[in-house]
């Protein structure tokens, strides 16, 4: 990563300009405090997870939103809230190093597609407003809750009440705190996904905040359709570029859909953008290599 856009791009992130989108790989390094075991993040681990580590049927293992609508049927959805709640919230784990990185530069708004509960932590000793994703619930016509946070605990509250000043964390697949929700299986994200996109899962003061904003997409690779299709509608209305995902070795569809959505992609890693050493090792080595031709 050229040093110069890692220093536009931490000045974006820290007066709002850039957004942090936060993907599996930006757990990396969080790890079970009794065990040592990597939290479970992406896909496969997840299923693993779910399946007393042993791997599913091949046509399962291709998404973990298809393994969790298989287990739901067989199981009930109240298996799948349990269980993300044991990985989530009952077990204790270790902070990754891209959210003690967040929590230096405190965004003002960060969208955060995991399940965990560490970007809440970054955020503990500030008030902040908690927006959290769900689906397949009668009674409302929206498919998010948003919760305030002040003096140590959320509390539910509504669009019109929200201090729009205080920083946005948006957790788009769920969270187990304050109230164990979640978007896990296949008929999840239909639901979730076509409230989205009928403009019905993003409050109208959130619509107002993104519009004209930049991201940056750590630790999420641009291969899964689920996925892509939520990032598509959470970021309508940004900027042109809209902005920067870190992947080291990107395949054809992930440029091909980095393309189309005006996302350059930066052939990095986390530890570049978060660590400012790496970087001067890099030109240092390459002012080396220069002064050697």
């Amino acid at each position: 990563m050229d040093i110069t856009l890692r220093q536009n791009i931490i000045a974006g992130l820290s007066d709002g300009t850039i957004v942090p989108y936060l993907g599996a790989g930006a757990l990396s390094g969080s790890t079970s405090v009794d065990s040592g075991e990597p939290i479970p993040a992406d896909s496969d681990s997840l299923i693993f997870a779910f399946n007393n580590g042993s791997p599913m049927a091949p046509k399962l293992m291709y998404e973990f939103p298809r393994a969790a609508m298989n287990l739901e049927l067989k199981k009930g959805r109240s298996f799948i809230t349990r269980t993300l709640n044991k990985i989530y919230a009952e077990t204790q784990w270790t902070r990754s190093p891209v959210h003690d990185w967040i929590a230096s530069i405190r965004p003002a708004y960060v969208v955060d597609i995991n399940r965990d509960t560490q970007l809440q932590d970054s955020y503990a000793d500030t008030p902040h407003t908690l927006i959290v994703g769900l689906s397949r619930l009668g009674g409302t016509d929206y498919r998010f809750k948003i919760f305030s946070y002040a003096d140590g605990s959320y509390s539910e509250t509504t669009q019109e009440a929200v201090d729009p000043q205080l920083p946005i964390l948006f957790k788009p697949m769920g969270t187990p705190r304050p109230e164990s929700l979640y978007v896990a299986s296949d008929a999840d994200y239909v639901d979730y996904i076509s409230e989205l996109m009928g403009g019905f899962a993003i409050p109208s003061f959130l619509k107002e905040k993104r519009i004209g904003k930049q991201y940056l997409f750590i630790g999420l690779r641009m291969t899964r359709d689920t996925e892509r299709m939520v990032l598509s509608d959470i970021i309508y209305n940004a900027d042109k570029p809209t902005g920067w995902a870190l992947i080291t070795e990107p395949n054809d569809k992930e440029r091909r859909f980095c393309k189309k959505m005006g996302i350059e992609i930066i052939e990095a890693g986390i530890e570049d953008l978060i660590d400012p050493d790496a970087l001067l090792v890099q030109a240092d080595s390459a002012a080396q290599a220069s002064i050697g031709c």
